[in-house]
């Protein structure tokens, strides 16, 4: 999509399909039109104003009308409704109003819209910020995967003009630096998400490294794929272990490296993603009824790569380490079983009671490894982790634990910004005691799993040592499918959503 910032007038901008106005919910008793619109309301004959009477036009979020001029001819006017016009979420009402208007434009094949910036940022919103959002909802809402789809569809929004007019046109040049930064991140998002979205056919633990490869080459990263041969000498018992019942796709463990910018030490930040290319459970095999989602448990591994595309894109300031953890996790006379007892990365060994609790395993040698070999000044791992946080948390908000005050605080600031969202969960030494084993340092699973996102958490906690860390359980936000989808925005269509991508973006900036 083309992203244009311009001084006119909406009504000004040339070959247009269509303008969009915002509208704030009002009061039900309120019939009246807001200054703002007057013009529009002139352009459709009064139909405007003729809505509000009757109460159809009410501003509600998600809301849109489309209306057409009192002569018939020129740009459609496309009425879209932001919610209350006070609150907290006036950013995200702003994403969402753009991703409402993407799918409204390729449900319609309009091909181009031009917004009128001011009926959109008059809630306290910065200009420059309210460009951006409605943007980037845009870019992320007409997103969709059809690579394997051989009938035509609907094209999306090929161009969004934002016009300033005469009461912003001088925040021209602020407007123009934000729509570029997060088109910047937009874009890793997009790109991760044609990776997250190939099924289990294609998308391997080598296909997986080969992606990284690729991104090192385009983006100037060091990368570093260690195959089995490897992580056997390195002793990730863990990978091992998870992948061995996969003849045909062994494990990989890599390593992308984002320099930093700037003179002076610099602070290194590992972020490293659970890659499971696909889920069946092992020998622990899940229900046959929505397995196929499992393609979706790389998630985290794919949210590293869209992470690292973006910092180097951005060019942030410090350091950042991804370690994708990949591999793919299916029964066999090779799997590893309920009662083995695996050595991971450092010595530190495990004993398996499911099989299905894999995700911690084959972070296990990631995080271990990691710290000890680049002794990172945080951890962050983003995970696909348990059914646990889905129940307590539903599907718009992630779980977070962490051992640091500091690294908590930006990234829940980085979540409000964002509107990716996260619930800091608590992680105790209860946690740390229920998964310490009699037979292993610590066991993957508990017979009666009591908080099972917390005890996973504290399975991954005795992997980071002393290092200021954080553990993203996403197993709710990381996928859209029909079972969920009611409950996430409209910039997160079918499929890999990439959630991670914009938050830990926003908290590496700033740092």
């Amino acid at each position: 999509m083309r992203i244009e910032a311009v001084s006119s007038e909406a009504w000004d901008v040339q070959d247009v399909d269509a303008v969009a106005v915002g509208l704030s919910e009002t009061a039900p008793e309120s019939k009246a039109l807001p200054r703002q619109l007057q013009d529009e309301d002139q352009r459709t004959g009064g139909a405007l104003s003729a809505l509000l009477k009757r109460g159809e036009l009410t501003g509600k979020r998600g809301e849109l009308h489309s209306l057409v001029g009192g002569a018939g001819t020129g740009p459609r006017l496309l009425v879209v409704g932001l919610g209350k016009a006070s609150g907290r979420a006036l950013r995200e009402d702003l994403r969402r109003a753009g991703a409402v208007l993407a799918r409204h434009a390729k449900a319609h094949r309009l091909g181009s819209i031009a917004v009128r910036l001011s009926t959109f940022s008059l809630r306290g919103v910065e200009p420059s910020v309210a460009a951006a959002d409605l943007a980037q909802g845009a870019e992320l809402g007409a997103y969709e995967f059809s690579e394997f789809r051989t009938s035509e569809r609907n094209p999306s929004l090929e161009r969004l003009v934002v016009a300033l007019g005469r009461d912003l046109r001088r925040t021209l040049p602020r407007v123009r630096s934000s729509l570029d930064r997060v088109g910047q991140v937009s874009e890793a998002v997009l790109w991760a998400r044609q990776v997250g979205n190939q099924p289990a056919n294609v998308a391997s633990p080598a296909y997986l490294a080969e992606k990284a490869q690729e991104l090192g080459r385009t983006m100037g990263l060091k990368v570093t794929v260690f195959d089995e041969a490897q992580l056997q000498k390195m002793g990730c018992g863990g990978l091992l272990a998870v992948g061995g019942g996969s003849s045909g796709h062994p494990p990989r463990m890599v390593v992308l490296e984002y320099p930093g910018r700037g003179a002076g030490k610099l602070p290194t930040i590992a972020v490293v993603g659970k890659g499971i290319t696909f889920d069946s459970g092992g020998i622990s095999i899940k229900p046959a009824l929505h397995m196929s989602h499992m393609k979706f448990d790389k998630s985290g591994a794919v949210a590293v790569l869209g992470i690292l595309r973006a910092a180097a894109r951005l060019k942030v300031r410090p350091k950042v380490v991804g370690v994708l953890c990949c591999a793919e996790n299916v029964p066999s006379g090779t799997s590893y079983r309920p009662g083995d007892l695996v050595r991971t990365f450092g010595g530190k060994t495990i004993e398996v009671l499911n099989t299905d609790a894999e995700g911690r395993v084959v972070l296990s040698d990631g995080l271990a490894w990691v710290n000890a070999t680049h002794h990172p000044d945080a951890i962050i791992d983003l995970a696909t982790l348990t059914g646990a946080c889905v129940t307590a948390l539903g599907h718009d908000v992630a779980g977070l634990f962490s051992t640091d005050e500091r690294l908590a605080r930006a990234l829940l600031d980085a979540a409000e910004g964002t509107g990716e969202g996260l619930w800091r969960l608590p992680l105790k030494p209860l946690h740390d005691e229920l998964v310490r084993s009699e037979v292993a340092d610590v066991k993957n699973s508990l017979e009666a799993p009591p908080g099972g996102a917390l005890t996973a958490a504290a399975f991954l906690h005795t992997f980071v040592g002393e290092t200021p860390w954080a553990h993203l359980d996403i197993a709710g936000t990381a996928y859209v499918t029909s079972l969920n989808s009611k409950w996430v925005p409209p910039y997160h269509p079918p499929g890999y959503v990439a959630f991670g991508v914009r938050l830990i973006t926003e908290y590496l900036q700033g740092l």
